[in-house]
């Protein structure tokens, strides 16, 4: 007796139970309407439509490069971040959710209708300068990195979503910025510790090292960052980042240590401590 068609649904029920996971079902329909050119709402519709055998091995593969590990926004080639669609590759590190804060700290220094210089440092996919120019049009932000490749992906982004108010400079952290002065620098820079064991197991294992892990303690990117911002903030301007939730307090000790006042650290939603941020006098 011949096997019966494959459908939808048969193959959705098939792939959720062999992913596993709590996120299983979400992820394989994410991965089906990516391989047949469909958004979720068509998958429930045609729940019964029987697929071409050419479909399911596409949607195969790239259900066999997801439980290997590889990250799902990979696989995708895109993420959502701050409501905005943004293509990822493995040359960026992956926006998460929780760098949001960043974003809404930062505008809340950024008064609306005033015409102020951002600079976001280690920019990546563009996520944080992005979202920042689209909220504040006003205000011209400047998106570096020392990644070439990643500048490439930033730049895409910001053409695509049509956000013209970004300009893209490649160097190491403040290197970049030249003689420039700004009213905000913001960065989400390495804060993982190069010999955490995390840096080899799951999602991580595919980003890259240089965008993760920043020395002994994951401090050091901080560091640089911290000493040198001073030289490139205008009087009142302020320096947020993103850390480790074990870093707060010594990001808050950087801070004071290089002049900065009004230091504080901001906690997330779940109660750990994320972003530190201070102003120069």
């Amino acid at each position: 007796m011949s096997a019966g068609p494959i459908t939808v649904r048969g193959l959705i029920d098939a792939a959720g139970a062999q992913l596993g996971g709590d996120e299983a079902g979400r992820e394989v329909e994410l991965l089906l309407g990516h391989a047949l050119g469909r958004n979720r709402a068509w998958l429930y519709a045609h729940a019964d439509d029987a697929l071409a055998v050419e479909s399911a091995i596409r949607f195969h593969d790239l259900l066999t490069r997801r439980a290997r590990g590889e990250p799902l926004a990979y696989i995708l080639g895109r993420r959502e971040f701050w409501s905005l669609d943004l293509t990822v590759t493995p040359d960026v590190l992956i926006p998460r959710h929780e760098t949001e804060l960043l974003v809404e700290l930062a505008l809340q220094k950024i008064p609306q209708g005033e015409k102020v210089e951002i600079a976001d440092l280690g920019t990546g996919a563009g996520g944080i300068a992005l979202a920042l120019a689209r909220e504040r049009p006003q205000a011209r932000v400047l998106a570096t990195d020392v990644s070439a490749a990643a500048l490439g992906v930033a730049r895409g982004n910001a053409q695509r979503l049509g956000i013209a108010n970004v300009e893209f400079a490649q160097g190491d952290w403040c290197a970049a910025l030249g003689e420039r002065k700004f009213d905000l620098i913001v960065a989400n820079p390495p804060y993982v510790a190069d010999v955490d064991l995390h840096l080899v197991r799951g999602d991580l294992r595919f980003e890259p090292p240089v965008a993760l892990a920043s020395g002994v303690a994951g401090l050091d990117a901080i560091g640089i960052i911290v000493r040198d911002a001073p030289m490139h903030l205008r009087r009142g301007g302020w320096f947020l980042f993103e850390h480790g939730f074990e870093q707060g307090a010594a990001a808050r000790m950087a801070l004071e240590k290089s002049g900065f006042v009004e230091v504080f650290t901001h906690s997330d939603l779940e109660g750990r401590e994320r972003v530190t941020g201070g102003a120069i006098a």
